[in-house]
């Protein structure tokens, strides 16, 4: 008897190549492809919201009759920890999705997705790499008071 602990992946459960498993199997490559989406989704809102408050309460420190904060970079210290953590967020997802990519594209599921290694290809890591990118200059942005 061999230790569990030891156990391929491959020897926990038989892999059966059928319709059935193929559509499985699509179910889950599109729900981790749904799960990207949702960080991507939650980055957004934090770069978005971080980069809102620091602009509003520099807005208004500047209005006349507005009484003055008590501790005024305050704002400017929640906005770039919101940022901060929508860059983070984005950039763990990808590892994430690049991880499940490649589990549901190896070992006995290649035979199951019945498709090639571009079978996982899609723009949505584009589109968070260019959410990094919106972030990093939305932090140095803030940070260096450019806006």
């Amino acid at each position: 008897m061999t230790d569990p602990g030891t156990a391929s992946n491959a020897d926990r459960f038989e892999v059966r190549v059928t319709a059935d498993s193929h559509f499985a199997w699509l179910r889950t490559r599109l729900s981790v492809e749904r799960t990207m989406m949702s960080w991507l989704r939650t980055a957004v809102s934090l770069i978005g919201f971080g980069f809102a408050i620091v602009q509003f309460f520099e807005r208004l420190e500047q209005m006349s009759g507005a009484q003055s904060a008590l501790h005024p970079s305050a704002p400017k210290y929640l906005g770039l920890a919101l940022i901060f953590a929508g860059i983070l967020s984005v950039l763990i997802s990808i590892f994430q999705y690049w991880r499940m990519g490649r589990y549901l594209r190896g070992g006995p599921f290649a035979q199951i997705a019945g498709m090639g290694a571009d079978a996982m290809r899609s723009p949505i890591i584009a589109v968070g790499v260019l959410l990094i990118l919106i972030g990093a200059f939305a932090f140095s942005a803030v940070l260096l008071r450019l806006v």
